[in-house]
C-alpha cells in the first residue's frame, strides 16, 4: 500500500494493514509539538485514501464514531467557564427544627454515638426526605433519633455478621483425621458404596444440575447482599417509615354501664372490650330473669335457658354486679343445670358462689355446700372434699342438708351401703340429682359385697330393696347389662340371684366405675 501524500502520517495513526476499519475516525489527528516555547497550533487534518475495502464491516456498540464530523474542531471548555447547578435552598419546616433540637438534648444523648456520627446521620435523614418530598409529610415527632437509628444499624449489623460467621462454620472443611478418597485403592470402592442401602440411592437431586461448591457459595453471598438492598429499599420507599408503634391506649379504670334495652340476647364470647350499647344494666337484667322463669315452667327449653343465663351473667360480669341479685341468678342456673345433668354449667356456677358468698352476700349458702360435697363425692375429689370439710362450721353441720351430706360421705367410707341407699331415698332439696351421677357405680360395689357374703343365692327381691330398685324388673335389668343372664334362675315362680356363680364377674365393671372423674368446667 503506497501513500499519496509525501508527507507521512503522523506517528500511531496508520490502522493495521490485516483488518479492516471505518472510515470514519474517532478522533482528529493532531501534529505533536516539539517545543513548549512555541505557541500551540492546531495543523489541518490530514487527508488518506481510502483504505481497501475487504468486505461488509461488522457492527459493533462500542465502533460507533463519537463526533459525527471529524473535522470539527475539539472544543474544550475552560475551567473558568463551567457554571455548577446552583444547590437547591432547603425550606426548614418548624417540625424539621424541633427533631434537630431534640437529637441534641442532653438527656437524649448516647455516650456510644458521636457527635459526628450523629450530624451525619441528621444530613443524610434530612438530605433524603428533602430530596423525595416529604419534608412537610413525615412525622418528624414520631421519627427516631439519629442516635437511635445508628444503634439499629449496629445491632443489624453484628447479627448479620453472627449470622455469616455460624454459617462459615457450619461450612467449615471436616477434620483430617476422616479418611480420604485418595485412601483406597484404584480399584476398591469406597464402603458407603457398598451394598443396597448406597449413598447415592439416597440423593433426591440431579447430580447434574447440582451447582458447584463454588456457585453455591456465591449464589449464598449474592442472596444476602439482595436481601439488604430489599430491606434498604423497602426502609426508605416513599419516605423513612418508622417502626416505632403507638402504645395500646390504656383500659378505662370503672366498670361498664349498659344502655341496652333488650330482654333477650344470645350468649357471645367476647374478643374485645365490651361495648356498653349491648350491655343491659340491672334494671333490664331483672326483667330478664323474670322472663325466662315463666318460659322455663312453660317450655323446658334448657338449651335457650342455658344460653341467655350465660349471656346475663356476662353483662353482670363486665359490669362489675356482685350484689343479691348476682347470686340468685348463679343460683338459680346451677339448680337447672343440675336438673338436666349439666355438671360443666354447674361447676362454673357453684365456683362463683362460692366466691360470692365469701363476700358475705347472702344467698342459699347451706343448699349450696351441700352440693358441693355431694359434687366432689362424685368427683373422687378428695383434696377438695377435704377443704370443703375444713371450712364447715360447728352451726353449719347441725344444718339438714350439710349433714345429710356428711352423713352420705361417712357411709361410703364405711362401706355401709344399706345405710347409703336409705339417705339416697331421703335427700333434701335437689341433692337427688347429684346422687343420681354415682348411685350406678355404689350399686356396682354393693353388688360385690352381696355375692361375696351371701351364697349360694338370693331372692331377687332382696336385691331390689338393698340397693333401691324401684322395681324387680330394674334389678334384673342391671344384672343383665352386666353380662348376668345366667346368674337369674326362677323357683317355683321365685327369682333368684346365683351369687355363687358370679365370682368376678363385677369386679372389672366395678373398677371401671371408680376412675377418676374428668368434668368439663372443673377447677
Amino acid at each position: 500500500m503506497q501513500w499519496s501524500s509525501a508527507q507521512p502520517p503522523p506517528p500511531g495513526t496508520q490502522p493495521p494493514a490485516a483488518y479492516p476499519y471505518s472510515a470514519a475516525t474517532a478522533f482528529t489527528p493532531v501534529q505533536v509539538r516539539q517545543t513548549f516555547g512555541q505557541p500551540y497550533s492546531a495543523a489541518p487534518p490530514a487527508s488518506y485514501p481510502p483504505p481497501p475495502v475487504y468486505g461488509p464491516l461488522p457492527t459493533h456498540p462500542l465502533a460507533t464514531p463519537l463526533h459525527t464530523n471529524p473535522a470539527a474542531p475539539l472544543t474544550v471548555a475552560s475551567p473558568s467557564t463551567t457554571q455548577e447547578p446552583a444547590k437547591k435552598k432547603i425550606d426548614w419546616p418548624e417540625s424539621v427544627r424541633n427533631y434537630v433540637q431534640r437529637s441534641f438534648q442532653t438527656s437524649n444523648l448516647d455516650p456510644s454515638v458521636t457527635r459526628a456520627e450523629m450530624e451525619a446521620k441528621l444530613k443524610e435523614t434530612i438530605s433524603y426526605a428533602n430530596d423525595q418530598g416529604h419534608m412537610y409529610t413525615v412525622n418528624w415527632e414520631k421519627m427516631p433519633l439519629p442516635q437511635e437509628m445508628i444503634k439499629e444499624e449496629r445491632a443489624r449489623a453484628r447479627a448479620l455478621q453472627q449470622t455469616s460467621h455460624f454459617s462459615a462454620l457450619s461450612i467449615s472443611p471436616t477434620s483430617s483425621k476422616k479418611r480420604k478418597s485418595t485412601d483406597f485403592s484404584e480399584g476398591a470402592a469406597p464402603p458407603w458404596r457398598n451394598g443396597q442401602n448406597r449413598l447415592e440411592d439416597r440423593i433426591t437431586f440431579n447430580a447434574d444440575k447440582r451447582p458447584a461448591p463454588a456457585e453455591e457459595a456465591q449464589s449464598k453471598t449474592q442472596s444476602k447482599f439482595q436481601k439488604q438492598l430489599e430491606k434498604r429499599q423497602k426502609r426508605f420507599d416513599g419516605g423513612y417509615k418508622s417502626a416505632y408503634r403507638e402504645p395500646t391506649p390504656p383500659p378505662s379504670d370503672g366498670p361498664v354501664v349498659g344502655t341496652c334495652e333488650t330482654l333477650e340476647k344470645r350468649y357471645l364470647r367476647l374478643t374485645a372490650p365490651p361495648v356498653p350499647s349491648v350491655v343491659r344494666p340491672e334494671r333490664v337484667l331483672r326483667q330478664t330473669l323474670e322472663l325466662l322463669k315463666r318460659k322455663w315452667k312453660k317450655e323446658q327449653n334448657y338449651s335457650y335457658i342455658c344460653d341467655q343465663f350465660k349471656s346475663m351473667r356476662q353483662d353482670l360480669t363486665v359490669q362489675r354486679i356482685k350484689n343479691e341479685f348476682t347470686v340468685e341468678v348463679y343460683e338459680i342456673h346451677a339448680r337447672i343445670a343440675l336438673e338436666k345433668g349439666d355438671l360443666g354449667e354447674y361447676n362454673q356456677c357453684q365456683t362463683q358462689l362460692k366466691a360470692l358468698y365469701k363476700m358475705g352476700i347472702k344467698g342459699k349458702s347451706i343448699e349450696f355446700k351441700a352440693y358441693r360435697i355431694l359434687y366432689f363425692i362424685h368427683t373422687a375429689n378428695r383434696t377438695a372434699l377435704n377443704d370443703v370439710l375444713a371450712d364447715l362450721t360447728a352451726a353449719e353441720k347441725e344444718e339438714e342438708a350439710i349433714k345429710h351430706a356428711l352423713d352420705v360421705r361417712s357411709a361410703l367410707a364405711l362401706g355401709n351401703y344399706h345405710r347409703f341407699f336409705r339417705l339416697y331415698n331421703d335427700t333434701p332439696n335437689m341433692g337427688a340429682y347429684l346422687m343420681d351421677m354415682f348411685v350406678g357405680r355404689e350399686r356396682l360395689a354393693a353388688l360385690c359385697n352381696i355375692c361375696k357374703a351371701y351364697k349360694p343365692d338370693v331372692p331377687l327381691r332382696f336385691v331390689t330393696e338393698e340397693l333401691y330398685f324401684e322395681s324387680d324388673a330394674d334389678a334384673a335389668q342391671f344384672i343383665l347389662d352386666y353380662q348376668g343372664r345366667d346368674l337369674l334362675e326362677d323357683r317355683d315362680g321365685t327369682v333368684v340371684f346365683l351369687t355363687g356363680k358370679a365370682k368376678e364377674l363385677f369386679e372389672g365393671p366395678r373398677k371401671a366405675a371408680f376412675s377418676r372423674v374428668d368434668i368439663k368446667g372443673q377447677i
